[in-house]
């Protein structure tokens, strides 16, 4: 498994640990964001990056860290086929994936300590797709509202 990672200045410090943890669990880790702290390192970018990593295929999963996570997250949905969600808690990380096919984590590093951090991307990278259809046809309408974006509703 393959995973795009990326942080803000504000999420460099959990984005090492993350990074650490990837290793730990011998994954292939495409580190997309400076690997010292600059605070000029905007979420936008990052997050535009670890998505376009996982949407062209470089990478199976990202994982995005800011402060809130709110902006990577925004940031990372902007990239189409991209599914990045928000988790604070664990059950969150395991539905976002099971439920909703999230291919972008989104944390934030002064919401969630290390060890929930942890516990979340463990929880993330261990869940897997639902073969329900009724997740599978959810997601297959996001896809669509993807597609048909820049329209305006009807």
């Amino acid at each position: 498994m393959r995973v795009a990672l990326g942080s803000d200045h504000v999420g460099f410090d959990l984005k090492q640990l993350v990074l650490g943890w990837l290793a730990e669990r011998h994954l292939e880790v495409l580190d997309m964001s400076p690997g010292t702290f600059d605070p000029t390192d905007d979420y936008p970018d990052f997050a535009r990056r670890v998505a376009e990593a996982v949407a062209r295929g470089d990478a199976d999963y990202g994982i995005a860290i800011c402060s809130t996570g709110q902006g990577s997250c925004m940031a990372a949905n902007k990239v189409k086929g991209i599914r990045a969600a928000l988790c604070h808690g664990i059950l969150c990380a395991r539905l976002s994936k099971l439920h909703n096919d999230a291919n972008v984590l989104c944390l934030g590093s002064n919401i969630v300590g290390p060890l929930l951090a942890r516990e979340i991307v463990d929880a993330w990278l261990a869940e897997s797709f639902s073969t329900e259809e009724r997740h599978r046809r959810r997601v297959a309408k996001i896809a669509e509202i993807e597609s048909d974006s820049g329209e305006g509703p009807e």
